[in-house]
């Protein structure tokens, strides 16, 4: 493994501003069976790592609809893979304080009951301290520039990308 490599926030960024409203024909549209918001956080954060992580069942990835890892289209699998301990090919994040969330971040979002349920990308903050300061692009429920504070949650946690590691 190499040392951590930067992530291009800008290119998630701009990405999610490209697909907010549309979707990338060569990425498969989950919304009519669970929703999109993961597959279309992937894919922002792929835009800014360029690289995937072909590990079987533990890693993230897209090949087409049926060949993708569960982190490429599950919230709580985006989460365990993105935080993962062991150091492996992919983006890594860290769960982080309002303050630190920066453009091309992730937030996920519990609407009722214990799991996470929504992953909006983020793409504006400027040490923000409260959740109308974070604009963010989603599916399922598409958006761009959407305020975070219109959602109506219960539950909140911001995933700071710290960088990517390459093979």
């Amino acid at each position: 493994m190499r040392l951590m490599q930067d992530y291009d926030r800008r290119a998630a960024v701009l990405y999610a501003h490209e697909w907010a409203f549309g979707r990338n024909p060569v990425f498969y549209d989950y919304e009519n069976i669970g929703g999109d918001c993961t597959n279309f956080a992937s894919q922002c954060l792929f835009a800014g790592a360029g690289i995937m992580n072909f590990t079987p069942t533990f890693g993230w990835y897209y090949i087409d609809a049926d060949q993708k890892a569960p982190a490429w289209t599950g919230v709580p699998f985006l989460h365990n893979f993105l935080t993962r301990n062991t150091p492996s090919v992919g983006p890594v994040a860290r769960v982080c304080q309002i303050w630190e969330v920066q453009p091309g971040d992730l937030v996920q979002l519990i609407f009722k009951g214990t799991v996470f349920q929504h992953t909006p990308v983020v793409v504006r903050a400027n040490h923000p301290q409260s959740t109308d300061q974070i604009l963010v692009a989603a599916h399922s429920y598409d958006a761009d520039n959407r305020p975070l504070s219109t959602y109506e949650f219960q539950e909140v946690r911001y995933l700071h990308i710290e960088g990517m590691i390459r093979p």
